[in-house]
């Protein structure tokens, strides 16, 4: 008895795709294309320019394929690229800014444990400023470390470090109906 393959693996589709096959990285494309999108999403809040980012992403990972190794799982690879290019849409947009004085443009209201969605939080992520948002996005999604995101933000580490305290405490605020903005100090 002979089994076939319904669904072909990546590592087939990528080798496929390395000569140019376009069902191949069609293939591709419609199996990472909502992944990769959400990937974009996250650092870029209008959804037109995270399709805009992920279609490149896509180009340049089919442009650069010869690089993929077979070492790690290809839709990692291609979450890096699609994080690189998101930052480079926001740095050629001058919306990636580290200041010690940015304000959070965060929504009134506190949020309800009990409606609590993943929609209501990726409002909330959006609200960040650009710096807040990007560093709390690799460190605690994408698992970079402080050291990384330094060397790939071109900012100093002890920035980094600052700006994930800050989203955090940002995001903690929204989710505490008891902290000082909304009740005074005690």
């Amino acid at each position: 008895m002979k089994i076939i393959a319904l669904h072909a693996s990546d590592e087939a589709l990528v080798k496929k795709a390395l000569k140019r096959d376009p069902a191949a990285e069609y293939k591709l494309y419609r199996r990472y294309a909502s992944k990769m999108l959400s990937v974009c999403r996250y650092y870029i809040k209008d959804i037109h320019y995270a399709e805009d980012v992920m279609v490149m992403g896509f180009t340049k990972a089919f442009d650069k394929l010869d690089r993929f190794r077979f070492e790690g799982s290809f839709e990692g690879w291609l979450r890096k690229i699609m994080v690189r290019e998101a930052l480079e849409f926001l740095r050629s947009r001058q919306q990636l800014r580290f200041s010690e004085l940015e304000e959070a443009e965060t929504q009134a209201g506190v949020v309800d444990a009990l409606d609590f969605d993943t929609e209501r939080l990726q409002l909330l992520i959006d609200a960040l400023p650009a710096g807040y948002r990007t560093v709390l996005l690799l460190y605690a999604v994408e698992g970079y470390s402080h050291k990384e995101i330094a060397e790939t933000l071109r900012i100093t580490e002890s920035t980094s470090k600052s700006q994930l305290f800050k989203a955090r405490k940002l995001l903690a605020e929204q989710f505490n109906p008891h902290n000082e903005k909304h009740h005074g100090t005690r």
